[in-house]
């Protein structure tokens, strides 16, 4: 099993790092390899509908999008971080996910999903559903915990001092280790979910 964690914290070592480091512990326990990959102080540049992906297989831009990739294709699974801006995730980030989802024509069923938000307090739900959507519309499975997973603090470090939210990370982790395993047996025995011929339909004609 291998998940691919993309960190969109610009602050290395950061409270986003120290959540998603409760998650690795658990995933390591449990024979899980982890992919901790940085991307809130990068530049990365957003999406321009320029169509290029689609004809080369990869983004036009070629940065840590392009990098991550390869990473994304081979893993069971991905957890996307925040910290929230103005109840958002990091700009960063979803210039990274718009181009990492939309540039990449491999089939993305049943990798499961998992996104993680912190901030000192509020947005937090408006960023969870913002993250949860690059899973849903790929046939993704998002994975989830005993609460909606966030976690607390503003000054560097707070974060260690949220017990329920650090609780929270790690049954994340377990709950997304069983589902992924539980997937990989399903696979075996049953293959992946029948697909239709895709029918879009256009509100302009």
């Amino acid at each position: 099993m291998k998940v691919l964690i993309i960190n969109g914290s610009p602050r290395v070592g950061g409270n986003t790092s120290i959540a998603l480091n409760e998650m690795v512990n658990v995933f390591q326990e449990n024979g899980v390899d982890t992919d901790v990959v940085q991307i809130g102080n990068k530049d990365i540049r957003g999406c321009i509908a320029c169509g290029s992906c689609g004809k080369t297989g990869k983004c036009v831009f070629d940065d840590a999008v392009n990098e991550l990739a390869p990473k994304f294709k081979e893993a069971d699974g991905i957890v996307v971080a925040s910290p929230v801006y103005y109840a958002s995730a990091n700009a960063t980030l979803i210039a990274c996910l718009d181009r990492l989802f939309y540039s990449t024509g491999f089939d993305k069923t049943m990798k499961v999903g998992a996104s993680v938000v912190i901030a000192r307090r509020g947005g937090c739900s408006a960023t969870f559903d913002e993250l949860n959507k690059y899973f849903t519309i790929c046939g993704m499975p998002v994975a989830s915990s005993q609460y909606w997973n966030c976690a607390h603090g503003r000054e560097k470090g707070q974060v260690a001092e949220d017990l329920e939210g650090l609780q929270t990370m790690r049954t994340l982790a377990r709950n997304m280790t069983f589902l992924m395993k539980s997937i990989a047996l399903g696979k075996e025995k049953y293959g992946l979910p029948a697909k239709e011929e895709w029918q879009p339909t256009h509100f302009i004609r």
